[in-house]
């Protein structure tokens, strides 16, 4: 067996993290409509929303995010019908904030979007123990619905009631 450096202890504590979020794999034991549709037309789909143009998605790769991250981000923003958004900006419907985002930023955007009723994404929330603990008091004190799908982490400021989902 290879020792890949890493403890039991953090080895148990993965393998607890990727079985809690199987569960939700597809959909499955979601039980807000909103979620599972999310899940069913934006994490399972496999091509691009045509509705609004690809601008988003090529925006998105353009800026090194994966290409099957920027498809998940686009169709987010044909999922809430909106009309426009924002890379590392909170002005528009769907505000997307990069790795590159400041850390100590995160706090003021999401007190920004909150106050607009914008859709904030968060990309790489785990990037480091600084930015992960910063996304997880802001989960907490979130009064809707959140997603983390661990590659970024979705802030609905909608009439959805609070939950948090990890996909």
């Amino acid at each position: 067996m290879k020792n890949s450096g890493r403890s039991l202890k953090h080895r148990l504590m993965m393998l607890g993290n990727r079985l809690s979020r199987i569960k939700h794999r597809k959909g499955h034991g979601v039980h807000s409509p909103f979620v599972y549709g999310f899940v069913r037309k934006v994490l399972m789909t496999k091509t691009i929303c045509k509705e609004m143009g690809t601008a988003l998605y090529d925006s998105l790769v353009a800026n090194g995010v994966a290409e099957k991250r920027a498809r998940e981000l686009h169709n987010t923003l044909c999922y809430i019908e909106g009309q426009s958004y924002s890379v590392n900006e909170v002005e528009c419907d769907l505000s997307i904030l990069l790795a590159e985002y400041p850390t100590e930023k995160l706090r003021e955007a999401y007190e920004v979007a909150k106050c607009k009723g914008v859709t904030l994404a968060i990309c790489q929330p785990y990037l480091n123990r600084e930015r992960q603990n910063e996304v997880k008091a802001l989960i907490d004190e979130h009064r809707s619905t959140t997603i983390d799908n661990r590659a970024y982490i979705l802030f609905f400021n909608n009439r959805l009631p609070k939950q948090h989902y990890r996909l």
